[in-house]
């Protein structure tokens, strides 16, 4: 056993106890004939005494030691000196007496102090990320994002939910981001695309008879950057069947309401407070307002009866307010045949916390005649309908039960969570607002040899005489 205890564990009935511990160095301090070091792991810090008589190799070595060295060390648990407890941290009643010390790692000058406070640029914090997560600060952080997780796990497992993963390498079906595509090399110029999200696959497992469906998705759009955008971000998505629209926002309440009460100790007011989109926007001009008030840290709004169509006047064709697969209101489905297309609401809905929306989702067309029919409406003709969508309508000609769901932006709700004003703070290894990864240096060139196995060549620019 490399170690006995993590740093943060052990206290007062500990004392008297052999031990060993390994970790980093926090700090070192010489005290005359004294040494003192914190030693600090993931689970806390806890402090070391080197007294020469006692071990003098040990002293020596720890005279020698230095900030972020990978230590392990043998000792006894002793009660602190009265007048030196420390009463911030959960082993600062006790200290331990070295006897053994072994320097398992040493560690060059940091290019920036990672205890206390940091004022350096993102830049630099991202090509050395693996120092920027060993603060405090970006470790309780990724402590959250995996409490997160376990709570959402155990509230859809409580709530009969199956966990399915998708695939990553799928068909490009572009719809409104762009998609990151990887060639195929087993399938000369043809290509996979990396998902945006797992829509198809979501509807096609209520297809499959799942009924309810989870997943903490990995989704990719090749899109601009912001400080809420990555080109990689995770998506709680669920999917269920012969649900409405109460029966989604149920669940998301009970579910938020839980998440909230296990990560904050919060206990949120429910049901949240609904909106039509057309009042969000005759309000507040915005539909994603903010409606928190200063005795509310979270307000939480639906956003419903979205419109299904917008008109994009630069390319003179219609769109879908949300996507293609979302259903339009029963009352209003007349108006498909008609020209009044911008009077259909949608059964879509957004979920809205503090001014960010943090979720999408709606009640899904589940019948094939209609999916085509907006298909059309979209401008797509029967061939792209086929080519793009053929396996989804395909599926729903075996019975297709009625089906809705919901896709929570986990990276935009830990931000908000934690008080950051960038989704870059709560991932572990995220990219800069180029998608560039400082660390990695991704993206990079790849050997002819490699686009040649892929059928692929550079492009050749022309170089113009003067």
């Amino acid at each position: 056993m490399l170690r006995t205890h993590t740093c943060g564990e052990l206290t007062i009935s500990d004392a008297g106890k052999e031990i060993i511990l390994c970790g980093w160095v926090e700090a070192r301090r010489d005290h005359g004939k004294l040494i003192f070091i914190d030693i600090r792991d993931r689970q806390g810090i806890t402090q070391v005494v080197f007294i020469p008589k006692e071990a003098p190799l040990a002293y020596e070595v720890a005279a020698n030691l230095r900030s972020e060295f990978v230590i392990v060390l043998k000792g006894t648990v002793n009660p602190r000196p009265k007048g030196t407890i420390n009463p911030k941290i959960p082993s600062g009643e006790i200290e331990i007496l070295a006897r053994e010390i072994e320097i398992l790692n040493p560690s060059n000058t940091l290019p920036f102090e990672i205890n206390g406070s940091i004022d350096v640029g993102e830049e630099i914090r991202l090509k050395y990320r693996y120092l920027d997560l060993r603060r405090p600060k970006m470790l309780n952080t990724i402590v959250l994002r995996h409490k997160l997780y376990q709570s959402i796990r155990r509230f859809l497992d409580s709530q009969g939910f199956l966990e399915v993963e998708t695939p990553i390498l799928t068909k490009s079906t572009p719809e409104g981001a762009r998609d990151f595509l990887v060639p195929s090399r087993l399938s000369p110029h043809e290509f996979y695309a990396l998902p945006q999200s797992p829509q198809l696959f979501k509807q096609i497992l209520m297809v499959s008879g799942i009924e309810k469906y989870f997943q903490i998705a990995k989704c990719f759009r090749d899109e601009d950057l912001r400080a809420d955008r990555q080109p990689e971000f995770t998506q709680l998505d669920m999917e269920m069947s012969f649900v409405n629209e109460e029966d989604i926002f149920k669940l998301t309440e009970s579910l938020f309401s839980t998440i909230l009460k296990e990560l904050k100790g919060i206990e949120l007011t429910i049901p949240f407070k609904r909106m039509a989109y057309k009042e969000a926007m005759e309000r507040y001009n915005n539909d994603k307002p903010n409606l928190r008030t200063e005795q509310e840290e979270f307000a939480f709004v639906w956003i419903i009866d979205f419109p299904l169509f917008k008109y994009n006047n630069e390319e003179k064709r219609w769109e879908s307010e949300h996507h293609p697969f979302t259903a339009p209101h029963q009352e209003d489905s007349a108006a498909l045949e008609t020209p009044e297309l911008t009077k259909i609401r949608s059964r879509s809905y957004d979920l809205v916390l503090n001014g960010n929306e943090i979720a999408s989702g709606s009640i899904r067309i589940h019948d094939q005649n209609l999916q085509g029919k907006i298909f059309k409406i979209l401008g797509l003709s029967e061939e792209e309908t086929k080519a793009k969508f053929g396996f989804l309508l395909e599926a729903f000609t075996f019975g297709a039960p009625p089906h809705g769901g919901i896709a929570f932006g986990l990276d935009r709700l830990l931000a908000i969570l934690t008080g950051c004003s960038s989704i870059r703070e709560v991932i572990a290894f995220p990219k800069t607002q180029k998608g560039l990864c400082p660390m990695t240096q991704a993206p990079s060139q790849v050997t002819e040899k490699q686009l040649n196995e892929v059928n692929l060549t550079h492009k050749k620019t022309a170089i113009k005489s003067p």
